[in-house]
């Protein structure tokens, strides 16, 4: 993972220099002011939500008998959800049947989902729920584990343990190599297991017994096969309990570990701890964790007393005690109080050994330590202290820890997600770096008078990347109360069962028969904002956030949330600056901005000129400028509109704050002009078509499969949206500015003919740029039309006789899936293959050397879809996409938005806007094409 403090890993051998994630993308035209893209690509990063618009995941049920609990009372303790993640250990090699794979789960009272997850293929019958009999599942009771042959799921409840054999995906398959768009999932066979098998089952015993009200476990297997779980004991200590190997016959066995003498501890064997008279609970772990080293586990235990325990299980020895108060500056008042809400995590790494990460919770303020494991002669272990780092966040829920960082998520005081990431050995400021969330969407839609109150909410709900199919059925199961509906729907089906509903209810409410055009317009929005809110209220619900799910082999961080998945990709140096926080923005680095300290700092007070700028604009502003695109209306003009409206409407003089920090810049021309080429995506080099045929059949092949499952898809074209959203507005107030400096004139901008420059070439350059980003933005959003299957077909046959360029990569091999959007369609059908082909065209190594970066991959991959959906590049494979998937209608309104001003393929784009008039009946207008 590259990190601000230090310059980013050579590339690995076979991508080449051009695929390179990097801030320009491949193209630019540079110069000696370029920004520095070495230490900016993970300054920050942006939450991408994973939940896609598809039918509710269907979970396949199955209920876990517990022989033996069935008096137990059920519930006597309430559980918080958590939520957990398993990555395999070849996930991030090129050439393994596990590549971009992994598990995630939920857990809820008596439930645990698990679910498996492919960035690759589509997985089949991947997601499962299984219940446990009158018990419940710990909070953080999933501990995952795999062999050569299998997949083992340690799960533990309040009264049992149990263990769960899966067959490894590489024994799933008779070839490593891996071709379909399609495979079984792990959890395809689980119909068959027998969850009361005694091998893999156990009631845990009354005695000592696990303390009712802690939620600390851990789990893992031994060199031998066998498993384990690790509980606290209701007095202080750890209780340890052993199943033999599944194919070995043997017995269940228990260990107490407790700080006395091995031979007290033979002698006590299981009396009663009540009857020892040893009850004092000031050792009992808050949190656990195991090492597993060779024939031993190292089990560590974080307690009551603010002392850190690490454990020998074979040897059933407590190896070291430090005391974590010695790290605390302000300690007097947490010695005296019993510890609550410290958490510890582990990460291992080959070259540098175990790192150990604790997080002690105080109130109003909470700190992490992060700690190397060192070993000492005569099998003694102490902790060598690395780094502290502060934090005056509320509510830590999960920490994940790596050899390099710690990343964080909290719950703030207004309840809201908050996410960070540190490296704790050379940040020395200790400024943490922000997660730039996915926002809710907006509490109230306002609706002008001359707007349909059904069409506008109707666009608010099913505008891709706003609400989850999930949110939206539970809404209207609770809308239709006492209706009985069916709620496995298609997006289109859900969206016409929405509409009936809402119209169902307005008429029903109606009981008078005449009544004004406005008293049934303002029921109608009554009616809609109900909905909406019952909506929105489920969003919020499914979007809680439980844990981080931190992949090491390949460096992808995911957040899982109560309803759905969501990842985290790196924000590009130019959306970083303008998301920033604005006191983050007043203490960034310049070194990372350029190496040119005067040109950085120009930069900085520009961005700060169009955060205020940004600010300032009002949704009706706002909107001036997104109608200004869709109606093919002068962008400069709109600009010039809102200028006039912030002046007049200008109460805290922000305008004079902004003219005070133009004053500032040494060369407002030279920085916004730096700013407009790190935008710009023009490229006059045209992408390779297939694969590299020097390259082995099987190479080819296998990387034909990358990202190319659904998930995959909607993650990158989520993350063009987010570019082309942030990019749109970074424009329209980089316009707005302009405006205002041609109001100024050589007041702001010193030298001859400056004022002349700024007017003929940034106004000029900056207005298309504008627009191509707001292309984007708009094909990110329009759905795909569904076509069936024959349909494509007929079309194909068309395309094939008029000999289009590359209409034979165009397979008529399955339905377009109507909850696509067209780019997502586009980057599917067609652009990924082009992208992947380019990311490896030149390979110097043998690739199965070679593994993936997550950060660096989805980097290379959104900057090479942004140039092949750039307008005013050479080539038309977006357009020819659209075509032959016969999306008429959305190539119309694309070419239309296109046409005034983009003035490259315009041959093309008449005969394909012909062959669409054709097509839907409208021959006559060809004519005036």
């Amino acid at each position: 993972m590259l990190h601000p403090s230090a310059a980013p890993p050579a590339p690995p051998p076979e991508v080449t220099a051009a695929a390179r994630p990097c801030l320009c993308p491949v193209g630019h035209r540079g110069d000696g002011g370029k920004m520095a893209a070495a230490g900016s690509l993970e300054r920050s990063f942006v939450e991408l939500s994973g939940a896609e618009r598809e039918r509710p995941r269907h979970f396949r049920e199955f209920t876990v008998c517990s022989i033996g609990t069935a008096n137990a009372v059920a519930g006597a303790v309430k559980y918080s959800e958590s939520a957990g993640g398993f990555y395999y250990v070849e996930s991030g090699k090129l050439f393994s049947v596990t590549r971009n794979r992994f598990i995630h789960w939920k857990t809820s009272g008596d439930t645990l989902e698990l679910m498996e997850e492919s960035l690759d293929i589509n997985l089949l019958n991947n997601a499962v729920r299984l219940k446990f009999q009158n018990c419940s599942v710990l909070p953080g009771g999933v501990y995952v584990s795999e062999t050569q042959n299998h997949v083992i799921i340690l799960m533990l409840t309040n009264q049992t343990v149990h263990r769960l054999l899966l067959p490894h995906p590489s024994r799933m398959y008779r070839s490593e190599l891996v071709v379909e768009s399609q495979m079984q999932s792990i959890f395809t066979d689980i119909g068959k297991v027998d969850f009361t098998d005694p091998c893999n089952y156990q009631l845990i015993p009354a005695v000592p017994g696990i303390s009712p009200n802690s939620t600390a476990s851990t789990a893992w297997l031994s060199s031998d096969g066998e498993a384990l779980f690790a509980l606290p004991c209701a007095s202080g200590g750890i209780f340890v309990l052993k199943l033999p190997p599944y194919d070995i016959p043997g017995m269940v066995s228990v260990v107490e570990l407790k700080q006395s003498s091995v031979m007290q501890r033979l002698l006590t064997g299981w009396m009663p701890t009540a009857i020892r008279g040893d009850q004092s609970p000031s050792d009992r772990p808050l949190s656990l964790a195991v090492h597993c080293v060779e024939h031993d586990a190292f089990i560590f235990a974080l307690c009551q007393d603010h002392k850190l325990r690490m454990w020998s299980y074979k040897e059933q020895m407590c190896l070291m005690v430090a005391d974590m108060l010695e790290y605390v500056p302000v300690k007097k008042d947490l010695r005296l109080t019993a510890g609550t809400g410290h958490k510890l995590r582990l990460a291992y790494s080959p070259a540098m050994g175990l790192y150990i990460g604790i997080y002690m919770h105080a109130p109003k303020q909470g700190q992490f330590c992060v700690f190397q494991l060192v070993s000492t002669e005569s099998n003694r272990y102490s902790l060598d202290h690395i780094s502290s780092l502060f934090t005056s966040q509320e509510t830590l829920i999960d920490f994940a820890l790596t050899s390099t960082d710690i990343w964080a998520l909290w719950h703030d005081a207004e309840n809201q997600t908050v996410v960070k990431y540190i490296n704790f050995e050379h940040n020395v400021a200790g400024q943490w770096n922000p997660v730039f969330m996915q926002p809710l969407p907006e509490e109230e839609i306002v609706i002008r008078d001359d707007q349909d109150p059904r069409e506008m909410y109707l666009q608010s709900l099913f505008t891709p990347g706003q609400f989850t199919n999930e949110a939206l059925c539970k809404a209207l199961q609770i809308f239709c109360r006492g209706t009985e509906r069916n709620l496995d729907l298609s997006w289109s089906e859900l969206k016409k069962e929405v509409t009936l509903a809402v119209e169902n209810e307005l008429q029903g409410s109606v009981t008078e028969y005449e009544f004004s055009q406005e008293e049934f317009r303002n029921l109608q929005q009554e009616f809609w904002c109900k909905f909406y809110a019952c909506c929105l209220q489920y969003q919020e619900a499914l979007s809680h956030p439980l844990a981080l799910h931190l992949n090491p082999h390949t460096n992808m961080v995911c957040l899982l949330k109560k309803g759905y998945l969501s990842f985290l990709i790196p924000s590009s140096l130019v959306d970083h600056l303008y998301l920033l926080p604005y006191e983050n923005l007043l203490t960034e680095d310049e070194t990372t901005i350029s190496d040119d300290v005067d040109i950085a700092r120009d930069v900085i007070c520009l961005i700060k000129c169009l955060r205020l700028i940004g600010e300032s604009v009002t949704m009706d502003m706002s909107v001036i400028m997104e109608m200004s695109c869709y109606n093919l209306q002068s962008p400069e003009k709109a600009a010039e509109q809102i200028l006039e409206d912030l002046i007049t409407i200008d109460v805290e003089n922000v305008m004079e704050d902004i003219c005070s920090k133009l004053q500032e810049i040494r060369n407002p021309i030279h920085a916004i002009g730096l700013l407009i080429r790190e935008m710009d995506y023009e490229t006059e080099v045209e992408m390779e078509k297939g694969f590299n045929p020097a390259q082995p059949l099987n190479i080819r092949m296998n990387l034909s499969q990358l990202y190319g499952s659904s998930t995959a898809g909607y993650i990158v074209c989520r993350g063009v949206h987010k570019i082309a959203s942030t990019r749109f507005l970074i424009c329209r107030d980089l316009l707005i500015l302009q405006q205002l400096l041609m109001r100024l004139g050589d007041a702001v901008i010193w030298g001859a003919g400056q004022l002349f420059q700024a007017q003929q070439d940034l106004l000029h350059r900056t207005a298309p740029l504008l627009l191509s980003y707001y292309l984007i933005k708009w094909g990110s959003e329009c759905l795909a039309t569904d076509v069936p299957l024959d349909t494509l077909e007929s079309n194909l046959q068309h395309l094939s006789v008029l000999e289009l360029t590359d209409s034979g990569a165009l397979m008529a091999n399955r339905f377009v899936s109507s909850p696509q959007t067209i780019v997502e369609l586009f980057f599917q059908e067609v652009a990924r293959k082009h992208i992947i082909s380019h990311l490896f065209s030149q390979p110097k190594a043998p690739l199965s050397q070679t593994g993936l970066n997550w950060p660096e991959t989805i980097t290379a991959i959104t900057s090479y879809l942004l140039q092949l959906l750039w307008p005013s590049n050479p080539g038309c494979l977006f357009l020819e996409c659209l075509m032959g998937n016969c999306q008429y209608v959305q190539l119309q309104d694309y070419i239309q938005l296109l046409h005034p001003w983009c003035q490259v393929n315009v041959g093309s784009c008449r005969f394909m806007l012909g062959r669409c008039y054709l097509v839907t009946g409208e021959g006559q207008k060809v004519n005036y094409i």
